[in-house]
């Protein structure tokens, strides 16, 4: 089929043509892999392609779920797929191979999905861009100088570029809606065990993280909720039941909300970026212009205790991790199989005690009853997605000598000189101030989505965020079907796509590109990406 044609539909469409046999599984599958060999050597969104697994998953026969037949990409991170390698964006994992489906794998080939590759991921899904040392960095299809966000940035970008509708993400800080934002798409966390982690984890980065997927229109978001959605009898937390399925939801008229609207920070003290204030006011005013009741009202708590907080979390969550790692593979990393950043917060959180651990997670929890009774008078909170525009690739590392004081640091072993104040400080911080307020939802466990209403005069994409009450997610796809309606967002297309007309000096390379994993990507980007004023979509 035409890419034009393919691109042009949702998942649920492409499901449709299938069922009614006036297109193949087989012919959608060579329509996405030449999708992505149109884009993927400049954006570097798929780092393992699974073309041979997915040609025998369709000839073995597909089940008759309701994305029969549609393409589909797993983020290489906490998504395990039988017989495939799972680096999770580490060098220390490139050998590891995945011995069984994920539940939420399992469900997903049971929705009919074909899965013919695996998108990028930093190291262990740490940080909000996407820039491993392992596969190199993830380029954002509106402007290849710039990220698409992490720790789902391979997925976006692949879903923005019209390679497929929509991809597997999981967000533990963020990492659904940050790169959704970046890349002008829909982005879903749903509620704390919504969807399964199982069925080797119980609960991870301790209830903070969950896998659902970004999405070009609001409706794909919720089917795939439905056929992925459900108790799991290993989960420590369980959502409550929804009163009828997702779908259903979308079209449904949200009734009059009780919006409160915010542009404090959660995180930290550092002001967000003047376009991305801008795009949540013109959608505080397109929501009061449908009818809802929108008022600014901050919430009650410190933001640099949760900063911290969040932030100890975090650390000791990922020296967990890697150290879960050492065990199974019977060896401890060498210095060069972790990157700087993986290797100071997992030495923080290996530092910490007990008693610190358990006293984060009470400050934190307090935070969460707070913003429980926060909603007891507000059906949605409204706020930036993000602190700054999608920022420059390389941004967000530590520079100079902060760079060079970090390895000296670990490479004359004065871990314990991490303890001291101001140490990190400044490279917290500096992300913090790009990710001040999705943290918030996977710390209270609530439902949240950003939705793509604004662009600035870059021409970047803004999200703008909605959050609920646990377990509220049909208040939010009724909310996001209604703003999709109101100001349609799909039909826009960035200057990477596949279904675009190249320039002569980006021509078409055959093929789908497929490193080696330890070779980082090289990029060549010619020309700029052009000016344009600010819009709404």
């Amino acid at each position: 089929m035409p890419l034009s044609d393919y691109g042009a539909l949702d998942a649920l469409g492409l499901a449709d043509l299938v069922r009614r046999r006036e297109v193949s599984a087989a012919e959608l599958l060579d329509a996405a892999i030449a999708s992505a060999a149109q884009v993927n050597d400049r954006l570097n969104a798929i780092v393992r392609p699974l073309h041979d697994e997915a040609r025998r998953a369709i000839a073995a026969g597909l089940p008759d779920g309701p994305f029969a037949g549609v393409p589909f990409l797993l983020k290489d991170l906490d998504a395990d797929c039988a017989g495939t390698p799972m680096s999770s964006g580490s060098r220390f994992l490139v050998g590891y191979r995945s011995t069984h489906d994920a539940t939420i794998v399992a469900r997903c080939r049971r929705a009919g999905l074909v899965i013919f590759g695996k998108t990028n991921t930093p190291e262990f899904g740490l940080t909000p861009y996407t820039e491993p040392a392992l596969f190199g960095p993830t380029r954002n299809p509106w402007d290849p100088t710039r990220t698409p966000g992490g720790s789902s940035g391979g997925a976006a970008a692949a879903v923005a570029a019209g390679i497929v509708p929509m991809a597997h993400a999981s967000d533990g800080g963020g990492s659904i809606r940050i790169p959704a934002s970046c890349c002008g798409l829909f982005g879903l966390k749903p509620s704390r065990g919504r969807t399964p982690v199982g069925p080797d984890s119980s609960q991870v980065w301790n209830g903070m993280a969950i896998g659902h997927a970004v999405t070009r229109t609001v409706r794909d978001s919720a089917a795939l909720l439905d056929a992925t959605a459900g108790p799991e009898s290993t989960a420590r937390d369980f959502a409550p039941p929804p009163a009828r399925p997702f779908l259903d939801e979308v079209g449904v008229p949200p009734g009059r909300l009780r919006v409160a609207f915010t542009k404090r920070p959660h995180l930290g003290l550092a002001a967000p970026h003047a376009d991305c204030v801008a795009a949540a006011e013109d959608a505080a005013r397109l929501v009061s212009s449908l009818g809802h009741d929108v008022e600014e009202r901050d919430l009650d708590f410190d933001p640099e205790a949760l900063a911290r907080d969040f932030f100890l979390v975090v650390c000791v969550a990922l020296a967990t991790r890697v150290a879960q790692a050492t065990d199974a593979s019977g060896r401890k990393p060498r210095r060069p199989e972790l990157q700087t950043s993986t290797r100071i917060t997992a030495e923080i959180g290996r530092q910490r005690s007990a008693m610190q651990l358990a006293a984060a997670h009470e400050r934190l929890d307090a935070v969460a009853r707070g913003v429980a009774r926060f909603f007891e008078r507000f059906d949605v909170l409204l706020s930036p997605t993000l602190g700054q525009a999608p920022p420059a690739i390389g941004a967000l590392h530590p520079r100079g000598l902060e760079a060079f004081a970090h390895e000296v640091l670990l490479a004359l072993r004065l871990g314990v000189l991490l303890r001291l104040p101001g140490v990190v400080d400044s490279s917290v911080r500096r992300v913090f101030s790009f990710i001040p307020f999705t943290p918030l939802a996977n710390v209270t466990g609530a439902p949240s989505m950003t939705v793509p209403l604004f662009w600035n005069a870059a021409g970047l994409p803004i999200g703008t965020m909605f959050t609920a009450r646990l377990g509220e997610e049909a208040t939010l796809l009724r909310l996001g079907a209604q703003l999709e309606a109101a100001r349609p967002w799909a039909h826009r297309r960035p200057p990477i796509h596949a279904d675009a007309a190249l320039p002569p000096s980006l021509p078409i390379q055959r093929g789908l590109s497929a490193r080696a994993p330890t070779e980082a990507a090289p990029y060549e980007i010619a020309g700029e990406t052009p000016q344009r004023p600010a819009s709404r979509a």
